[in-house]
């Protein structure tokens, strides 16, 4: 397990990184999102924990930067807990949000936890629905032969949702096992992001029905 740690308080990185190694893994560090961004280009790393608030270039800055050539989950690091930010750190490809102050031992369940969902995901499998096809292994979606440009999450819920077919999904179901946290408001997000995939998936948009009340289900 590589963890690069991006953080511009030392004292954070230290402890993070010894927790992380106690685990048997590997700890890299980044004092800010520049240096991350550097570090990302040069090698792979399985996860990220980063910080927003950093000099020379922030922690969503550096995660969208990161993400337009490398799909390394990230978990966000914030001494802000507003809903917003957390919502906006979903919306650039963002897995979970950890707010400051943290207990270390939390930090490593959620890496367990993104990673375990990530692995879930890495199968050497494609399915075709109709003119719909979904590489698996690869995180790419075709419509009709033309590649269809998805967000991070937006993969997500419809790979989730294909691994779920048939299945009534309420959107609480939803937040939790694809935003992978307790999301205490309203649900509009999922709402939101759904409708996003639907444009994108033109008109094999069919295969997500709405259930009136609920949720959703993917049918086909």
């Amino acid at each position: 397990m590589k963890v690069l740690i991006v953080d511009d308080e030392e004292m954070i990185r230290n402890v993070l990184k010894e927790y992380v190694e106690f685990e048997g893994g590997e700890a890299y560090e980044a004092a800010d999102g520049m240096q991350a961004v550097k570090m990302c280009r040069e090698s792979d790393f399985d996860i990220i924990l980063m910080d927003i608030m950093m000099p020379r270039l922030d922690g969503f800055s550096a995660v969208k930067e990161i993400k337009k050539s490398k799909n390394i989950p990230v978990i966000m690091l914030s001494a802000r807990g507003e809903e917003y930010d957390k919502l906006f750190g979903f919306e650039i490809g963002a897995d979970d949000y950890v707010t400051k102050p943290f207990s270390p031992k939390e930090v490593m369940a959620r890496i367990h936890a993104v990673l375990k969902r990530y692995g879930e995901e890495t199968v050497s499998d494609v399915v075709t629905f109709e003119g719909l096809t979904i590489d698996m292994a690869g995180r790419n979606v075709y419509v009709d032969g033309e590649k269809a440009e998805l967000t991070p999450k937006e993969y997500e819920i419809l790979f989730y949702f294909v691994k779920n077919r048939g299945i009534a999904l309420t959107r609480e179901k939803l937040l939790m096992d694809v935003w992978g946290f307790d999301f205490y408001g309203d649900d509009r997000t999922v709402d939101t992001h759904i409708k996003m995939l639907r444009s994108n998936l033109k008109q094999y948009r069919k295969f997500i029905v709405t259930l009136r009340g609920l949720g959703y289900k993917f049918e086909v």
